[in-house]
């Protein structure tokens, strides 16, 4: 790319620049990471290379070149003999990446079906060593599979098979491993960087994680407002950050995370929690399990799991996907019926109703923050609406006292008042997940349970919200229960961590502890695999 810059044209309005003289090159043989956050450009400039600009979109100046020849003002006929043949592309959602109706096989082998290159047998036969290529178990059994039988680790890597199927001079992955759990992040990373090996292709890695370009590419550029503010080998970025920009994004970074030194800030701060405080959340060998579709035996989502949360505490649960980390908070909150054992809120039994006589005062006290405040937060309303119906639902007041406690809410939780008026779509990432944590605030909530809260957001806007989490916790002395797959974010939040795996808890303790001195093998992977960081001297001999 060579000063390339993009604009969009809005109705009644000028056109909005997203991308201001961009220039960077991806070798073959490497890896080129674009860092930035959300609204810096980053992904516009993957959609410049690929041609699929929005209709409203345009460049004004620069070129595109793939190998010595000038994408830029290409037809979209000539274009699409490029895409998808010369060029692969990985999105960010596996799953939404992937048609619910057809076979993954069908699907995988679309770029080959799409340029004509390969007869029905020979895309199946190309596909299927594909998947055993990318680390599928039974490709053969699996080609024939739907997306819904898969986890979200299996779909991406269904995308990359489908991505390398026509064998493609440039891969474009734009953040291929942010929803992904630690391990089967590393497995994907491990996988691109075997693909530049022995395909001898370049990688266009785009992504919000500085730690992750760190530890995985070649060279990187760092964009802001649609310009490259630092640009250069990986090792000397990382070295030498240069701009103030580039340095809070590798501040926020998985890079910076130590286990240690996380665990040890928060063991400072947990000290100031009397340890005679009350019991606020207690467990007793909660067990829950789901009838198998097939007929087979049940599936176990949570198997005899107790422990005790303390009032002014955090217990940060972790684990991969499936292994029972939101079943048995929704079973804590009441959403979700256990099938064995007991739950107690302040003393008093958590008893699952649909609509549950006598649990109102529990649904008052236990409040839910999910992962994607979007979708959690209705977008036809205000969030002058959103505050206002669980403060209707819990009978707070007549509506000056509601209005009084909204402008609370926003001012506790950061928020301007103006944002009261507006719609969730007008609303930044960070903004809305605000609006969540004051919508589960609004009915004064003695525990709080964070469902993966900042996996969705940039490093810098987590950290924000991190920030504000701590806040409110010492002022409001609230009790959190905060599930993640991110390590480092766990470190820095908890005071107990309890670690599941295929719904049993595999160790329990102190953070400081759990995170620095793992006593099991899966704990110590688990750790090893945080880009960037320094995995335990045992995981490493091991």
């Amino acid at each position: 790319m060579r000063d390339v810059s993009v604009e969009f044209a809005l109705p009644g309005r000028a056109a909005t620049p997203v991308l201001d003289r961009v220039s960077l090159d991806v070798s073959a043989g490497s890896i080129r990471a674009v860092v930035g956050e959300s609204g810096s450009g980053k992904s516009t400039l993957g959609r410049v290379v690929t041609g699929t600009l929005a209709e409203n979109g345009r460049i004004t100046a620069g070129e595109v070149v793939l190998g010595g020849r000038a994408l830029t003002g290409l037809p979209e006929r000539q274009y699409r003999a490029v895409r998808g043949k010369e060029i692969g592309y990985i999105p960010q959602d596996a799953r939404l990446g992937l048609n619910p109706l057809l076979p993954v096989g069908v699907q995988a082998a679309e770029p080959l079906r799409a340029h004509g290159l390969a007869s029905r047998a020979e895309r199946r036969e190309r596909v299927i060593d594909l998947f055993a290529k990318v680390g599928l178990r039974d490709p053969e059994r699996l080609y024939g599979r739907y997306p819904h039988e898969l986890s979200g680790g299996m779909c991406q890597r269904v995308l990359i098979a489908a991505a390398m199927s026509t064998r493609p001079r440039l891969l474009i992955a734009d953040e291929p491993t942010t929803a992904l759990d630690v391990t089967v992040q590393k497995t994907i990373l491990d996988l691109l960087s075997s693909l530049v090996e022995t395909e001898d292709l370049g990688i266009l890695l785009i992504t919000h994680d500085l730690g992750i370009a760190a530890e995985r590419t070649d060279d990187i550029a760092v964009v802001k407002d649609g310009r490259i503010v630092r640009s250069g080998r990986t090792d000397e970025v990382v070295a030498e950050p240069g701009d103030p920009y580039t340095e809070n994004l590798l501040r926020s970074s998985s890079l910076g995370f130590s286990g240690r030194r996380a665990a040890t800030a928060r063991l400072e701060y947990s000290r100031t929690v009397p340890a005679d405080a009350p019991v606020v959340v207690e467990a007793k060998g909660v067990g829950k399990t789901f009838p198998s579709r097939r007929g087979s035996d049940p599936v176990t989502a949570v198997a005899d799991a107790s422990f005790q949360v303390r009032k002014g505490t955090t217990l940060g649960i972790v684990g991969e996907s499936g292994s029972g980390k939101t079943t048995l908070v929704r079973v804590l909150a009441g959403l979700t019926p256990a099938d064995a054992g007991s739950v107690e809120i302040d003393g008093e039994p958590v008893v699952h109703h649909r609509r549950a006589a006598g649990q109102s005062g529990l649904y008052r006290r236990v409040q839910m923050v999910y992962q994607d405040p979007f979708a959690s937060l209705n977008p036809r309303s205000t969030v002058r609406s959103i505050l206002d119906e669980p403060l209707r639902g819990h009978r707070y007041g007549p509506a000056p006292e509601r209005a009084r406690r909204i402008t609370e809410l926003l001012e506790v939780t950061g928020l301007p008042a103006s944002v009261a008026d507006r719609y969730t779509a007008e609303l930044s990432g960070g903004q809305r997940q605000r609006v969540a944590i004051a919508r589960a605030l609004a009915p004064r909530p003695d525990v709080v349970i964070l469902d993966e809260p900042v996996s969705a957001l940039d490093v810098s806007v987590q950290r924000q919200i991190l920030d504000l989490l701590a806040t409110l916790q010492r002022e409001l002395t609230l009790t959190y229960v905060f599930i993640s797959h991110d390590l480092g974010v766990i470190a820095e939040v908890s005071d107990e961590v309890v670690v599941l795996r295929h719904g049993h808890i595999v160790e329990r303790g102190r953070a400081l502890g759990v995170l620095t001195d793992p006593r099991t093998d899966y704990v110590k992977r688990l750790l090893a695999s945080i880009p960037g960081a320094v995995a335990p001297r045992s995981a490493l001999s091991s």
